[in-house]
């Protein structure tokens, strides 16, 4: 899902990373109307509003893939462990541990942090998931 939605993210920033997968949510926002999409998502529906009208409000990844879902030949909840998945086999051939990752990510989240979300114990935000994704792929090149 995400993990895939663009070519070579080590190439970009997390911030234009983050970037892409906002426009890629508005696409779909659009394509559907904002009250298919929130009421299909899960998503309030003020918060599918001001994507569509080119805010860019925090979505947790969970919700995020539930609206890149409606797109998609999957469930949201198989997409969002094939994300974690990703992070998780990234970290292993680029050789990440948590602590290496936190530093690379210059110490935006604390190691902990990073190993509690990628394992999905607790809630990652969008932005959250675009910055280890980016570090990562980053890594590997």
């Amino acid at each position: 899902m995400f993990h895939e939605l663009v070519a070579d993210p080590g190439d970009l920033a997390a911030e234009e990373l983050h970037e892409r997968y906002r426009a890629a949510l508005v696409d779909i926002v659009k394509t559907h109307g904002v009250d298919t999409a929130a009421s299909e998502s899960g998503i309030e529906t003020a918060t599918v509003e001001a994507l569509a009208a080119g805010e860019s409000p925090e979505l947790d990844h969970e919700a995020a893939v539930a609206l890149l879902a409606l797109d998609a030949d999957m469930d949201a909840e198989t997409a969002v462990q094939l994300d974690r998945d990703a992070l998780l086999m990234g970290m292993t051939n680029a050789v990440l541990d948590v602590e290496s990752l936190a530093s690379e990510a210059d110490g935006a989240m604390e190691p902990r942090e990073i190993q509690s979300k990628v394992e999905g114990r607790y809630p990652m935000t969008l932005r959250e998931f675009a910055l280890l994704h980016a570090t990562i792929q980053r890594r590997l090149q």
